[in-house]
């Protein structure tokens, strides 16, 4: 799934600096119920990670049943820290 194709689906835009808070919310809210729903995994990773970036991802342990991919999202959650690091 592509990142702004993520966006433009729940958002209706790929740029959100240009959306109000209330916009960004809805949004986020959508995509926790279609998050919930959905059965593919890649799919699934992609729509968490940016729950991730938008600080609204489920926890680990409730998002992934498979421990490959809670450990692929603990490296995601790392690479970014090491992004913000430098």
């Amino acid at each position: 799934m592509d990142f702004d194709e993520q966006l433009r689906r729940h958002f209706g835009t790929a740029d959100l600096d240009t959306l109000p808070p209330e916009a960004i919310q809805a949004g986020v809210e959508k995509m926790l119920v279609e998050f919930g729903l959905e059965k593919d995994r890649g799919r699934r990773f992609a729509m968490w990670t940016l729950l991730h970036m938008l600080g609204a991802a489920p926890d680990l342990d409730v998002a992934f049943k498979d421990e490959e991919d809670r450990e692929a999202a603990r490296d995601f959650m790392d690479m970014l820290d090491a992004e913000d690091g430098d």
